[in-house]
């Protein structure tokens, strides 16, 4: 069973019903917001058998410093989710959140990064599950414990370093996936730096979906990026966002559109802002 990157919800409900699996990614980034109530609102209710996965513990190490509000978990620590999760190397998995898909696709991504390509985010999350109609699951998950090696592609993932050099190479492309009025400098609800680096480029990251919150046909997004690569392989463009969370997003819209390849800063511009001396840009 091989997934496409985005599933709707009734090819999803087939995918499950044939082996495949969930994991839930709700949760919000807000600086105000209760960084459990998307665990709660899946244990009320979740698509059948769907395990969770929590932003802070699960998909980032909040004990790491300097790299950012999210930095990444270790390979170790990941292994160790997938296991607890019962997922095994060959498992087709569902991510879905609760809206836009940006929590899910960190999951689509970090998935990635350790080899189990065979992934897949729900386009319109669970509010697109609930409109056509398909059962959810009360009940908590119990998986039997698996084992699951976790290799990270490294290639996939730029540093500050590197972003250095791509922001002053024409040749490269650096897009950050923020808010418009975030990237210019205008509102900063959550990192104590207001802007974006110098150089970069401004694709927010819900201009991939249409005006029902799911995502644009692929051949509109392909187009869509095509103007913004200018040219360029997909492969000469690194990703950012705030924290590399939702820089995942149009990673996935990417990929979706046939333009896979891109990196993501992992740490953002939370880990730029880290250093005093790097420069950045309002406007």
């Amino acid at each position: 069973m091989n997934l496409p990157v985005v599933i709707a919800p009734h090819a999803a409900a087939q995918a499950l019903a044939h082996g495949a699996r969930a994991v839930d990614c709700r949760f919000d980034v807000a600086a105000d917001a209760d960084p459990e109530r998307g665990e709660r609102d899946w244990r009320q209710s979740h698509l059948p058998g769907a395990v969770y996965a929590h932003l802070d513990r699960d998909l980032a190490d909040l004990a790491v410093t300097r790299r950012g509000r999210h930095p990444l978990p270790s390979e170790a620590a990941f292994a160790a989710t997938l296991s607890r999760w019962g997922l095994r190397p060959a498992d087709p998995v569902i991510a879905y959140d609760d809206g836009s898909g940006a929590m899910a696709a960190r999951l689509w991504w970090l998935l990635r990064l350790a080899g189990h390509t065979n992934a897949a985010v729900l386009d319109g999350g669970i509010a697109a599950w609930r409109a056509a109609g398909l059962a959810e699951d009360a009940e908590v998950p119990a998986p039997t414990p698996g084992s699951h090696a976790v290799h990270f592609d490294l290639g996939a993932i730029a540093d500050s370093e590197q972003i250095e050099s791509v922001r002053q190479d024409p040749s490269k492309l650096l897009l950050d996936a923020r808010a418009a009025p975030r990237f210019r400098g205008e509102v900063e609800p959550i990192d104590p730096v207001a802007g974006h680096v110098p150089g970069a480029r401004n694709r927010p990251f819900s201009e991939n979906l249409d005006a029902k919150g799911r995502f644009k046909a692929a051949d509109v997004l392909r187009d869509e990026f095509g103007v913004l690569l200018a040219g360029r392989q997909p492969a000469e463009v690194v990703l950012m966002c705030g924290s590399g969370v939702t820089a995942c997003h149009n990673l996935l819209a990417m990929t979706h559109a046939g333009l896979p390849g891109a990196r993501i800063y992992a740490g953002s511009w939370s880990e730029w802002i880290s250093d005093p001396l790097r420069p950045f840009a309002r406007g």
